[in-house]
């Protein structure tokens, strides 16, 4: 029997309760429903503990987001309208529970983090969130859950410098427009080249603002990238950056739209290549961070390849030694 490293898994079964219109959507219910299935059938399932996440409150959510958008953001779903700012960010009236929610588990696993007997924890929630920006939905994120975890980690825990590496396949827009001031919290993204890509930002050009100059490192690739090209981006950019910038705190942005067989993207990552970036993640956290690493689930949308990919990814935290 392998001696796996501990999971903790953050969720609320309020995040099933986001309706986006019905299984046509891509994000959807089902994407945590067979996640969560997969966890609890597969090798993991004994190492993993389950704990529901708290709800964040407003002033967390303000750390970034104004408080004009976060009142008609609530508004649009109080009144059971379907849709705010664009057709793609379809909402109901259990919405913006479900979006206090995954914001909040982020913050719940950030405690947990920061106690004791907690060092690899997954945000396993939905709305995802870093597309969203300061007062604008895009992208079916609403409240950008990364970057409200890294204020809240600067905040309440003192940790000055975070580190945020997001390897959805889509860039995270929000996050950067977040940090891109801030020479304390290093983005990182990996994703498909923004010429053929939502959202059309994150050219390598891109490498932040004023004193945050030098903190922001994108990393686009081609459509059909593989497994090999992302590696050799992580040994050739990412791994250096992180060994200058020296982290506190690790937060990743998992997005598993990258697979071969979501079709949200043109990248053409295989489900093996998701344990090895555990494996490298991990190994990021062990160097720099005493181990911590918190992880928040955002993009992919084949069912399938979504849950395995999650498991997989698990399974490289876990075996990390």
């Amino acid at each position: 029997m392998t001696d796996y490293r501990p999971q903790t898994i953050i969720s609320h079964p309020h995040c099933l309760a986001h309706d986006t219109g019905g299984g046509e959507h891509p994000e959807n219910p089902e994407r945590l429903r067979l996640i969560h299935q997969r966890l609890r059938d597969g090798p993991l399932a004994s190492s993993i503990s389950e704990i529901a996440a708290g709800k964040a409150a407003r002033e967390d959510i303000l750390v970034y987001h104004t408080e004009p958008y976060l009142f008609r953001l609530e508004e649009t779903a109080l009144k059971g309208q379907t849709y705010i700012d664009h057709r793609d960010n379809q909402i109901c009236f259990e919405s913006y529970e479900a979006i206090l929610l995954a914001a909040g588990g982020c913050l719940t696993g950030i405690d947990l983090l920061e106690g004791q007997g907690h060092d690899q924890v997954f945000c396993s929630i939905r709305p995802p969130g870093h597309h969203a920006e300061k007062a604008m939905a895009l992208g079916f994120c609403f409240v950008n859950n990364a970057v409200v975890a890294g204020r809240y980690w600067q905040r309440r825990y003192g940790r000055g410098k975070i580190a945020i590496i997001d390897w959805d396949a889509h860039h995270g827009n929000g996050i950067q427009d977040a940090f891109e001031d801030d020479p304390n919290v290093f983005y990182i993204s990996i994703h498909e080249h923004p010429t053929f890509s939502f959202p059309g930002t994150g050219y390598a050009e891109e490498k932040g603002l004023g004193p945050g100059v030098g903190a922001t490192l994108n990393i686009p690739l081609p459509p059909g990238a593989d497994d090999a090209m992302f590696l050799r981006a992580m040994s050739r950019f990412v791994e250096p950056a992180l060994e200058s910038f020296q982290p506190e705190r690790l937060i990743v942005s998992a997005g598993f739209d990258g697979h071969m067989l979501d079709d949200m993207s043109g990248l053409s990552y295989s489900t093996d290549l998701y344990e090895e970036i555990g494996k490298r993640m991990a190994g990021l956290a062990a160097r720099y961070c005493q181990g911590k690493i918190l992880s928040i689930l955002e993009g992919g949308y084949h069912l399938e390849a979504l849950a395995a990919s999650v498991e997989r990814y698990l399974l490289g935290l876990a075996k990390y030694k």
